[in-house]
């Protein structure tokens, strides 16, 4: 506050002939007060500087409480958000007495001098480690695309003979499908372990598999419209990089998506286990177009998905999965028994690698 006679020659501040706050004329004695913003008010007494500092602390506190009110709503929403999604209720068989239960094995304790982790690794640490590490969501933003509807998630219903962890049968997410021919990018830096261009209508058309993390994690994306003819079996395809256009080869009733999945080999020789891919993608950053153009920035700071979770077990679904498989296997035996006296037949295709990835997503 500057309080000065109107007769001292004043060459730096533009006179105000009235006051900022009542409008009275100023003349003799006045009052100037900097905002935070530098500008100069000039008042005809103190009482008036007196009534604008007050309401100035006044807008400034009703400003500070709307900005908590907004960060208190964005925190419960967010905490809304992360909540699994159960699915429809499912009944309770009747209770029936079992067993008192054995008491729990003491835990492993490891001799004096020991450190580092377990081996083998569990599912628990290999997720731990995704967590830490650098992954980007498979389509670019600003929008982050995540499953719709309960039959896009993972474990909803599909035909075939799946992998038991994928409950009734779809191995993985369902995304995108608003722009057909969008870009499908590699989520992480990988080795291409599978291309699949040629026709497939009954095991997720066009795809590529790749291998991550010196193949302890292996993403997929099908359904692909085409793929980049540099991609062949091993590949290296950095975070980013460009690995089919979103499609519908492999849809039979379903509009253009991509089917993403994700599964883990904690080390060489265990079989692949799918997980849940949906918690992941709503956290991955997001690759944001620059002037709808290729290039692009991740971002960080964009909202998290809100995850449907994946589907529960519809009841006999199990039983018929396993009956399912249990045929299967007895098939399997017979046609390599029938094959010992003979050749195989050849598959046609003399470029494809040894095996091919298993479960593949089938009709959609």
């Amino acid at each position: 506050m500057i309080d000065f006679a109107d007769t001292t020659a004043d060459t730096t501040i533009d006179r105000i002939d009235a006051c900022a706050s009542c409008g009275a004329s100023l003349i003799g004695r006045r009052y100037l007060q900097t905002d935070a913003a530098a500008v100069v008010r000039s008042y005809c007494s103190e009482v008036c500087l007196r009534a604008a500092q007050a309401a100035e602390r006044r807008r400034l506190w009703k400003a500070r409480r709307r900005a908590m009110k907004v960060l208190i709503i964005g925190l419960a929403v967010a905490g809304a958000c992360l909540v699994p999604h159960q699915g429809p209720p499912v009944p309770r068989p009747p209770a029936v007495a079992s067993a008192p239960p054995a008491p729990a094995a003491a835990g492993r304790v490891r001799p004096p001098g020991w450190f580092g982790p377990e081996w083998p690794p569990t599912e628990t640490d290999v997720l731990a480690a995704l967590g830490r590490d650098a992954w980007i969501h498979p389509l670019a933003g600003p929008v982050r695309r995540m499953p719709r509807t309960d039959s896009r998630v993972f474990g909803a219903v599909r035909a075939g003979n799946r992998a038991v962890e994928c409950r009734n049968g779809h191995c993985g997410v369902d995304l995108g499908g608003e722009i057909w021919g969008e870009y499908v990018r590699a989520v992480h830096d990988g080795v291409v372990d599978f291309v699949q261009r040629g026709p497939n209508p009954d095991h997720g058309g066009s795809f590529v598999r790749i291998n991550h993390r010196g193949g302890t994690v292996i993403t997929m994306y099908f359904h692909l419209a085409a793929i980049p003819r540099r991609l062949e079996r091993g590949t290296f395809v950095k975070s980013g990089d460009v690995v089919g256009l979103v499609g519908d080869t492999g849809v039979k009733d379903s509009p253009p998506h991509l089917h993403f999945s994700i599964s883990i080999r904690p080390w060489p020789g265990k079989p692949e286990k799918y997980i849940d891919p949906e918690p992941l993608i709503a956290l991955w950053p997001l690759r944001v177009p620059i002037d709808g153009g290729d290039a692009g920035l991740v971002t960080t700071v964009s909202e998290p998905g809100v995850p449907l979770g994946s589907m529960p077990w519809i009841a006999g679904r199990k039983r018929k999965a396993a009956a399912m498989r249990r045929g299967a296997a007895a098939a399997a035996s017979a046609a390599g028994g029938a094959t010992e006296s003979g050749p195989a037949p050849s598959s046609g295709d003399e470029t494809a690698p040894e095996s091919a990835p298993p479960d593949a997503p089938g009709d959609e």
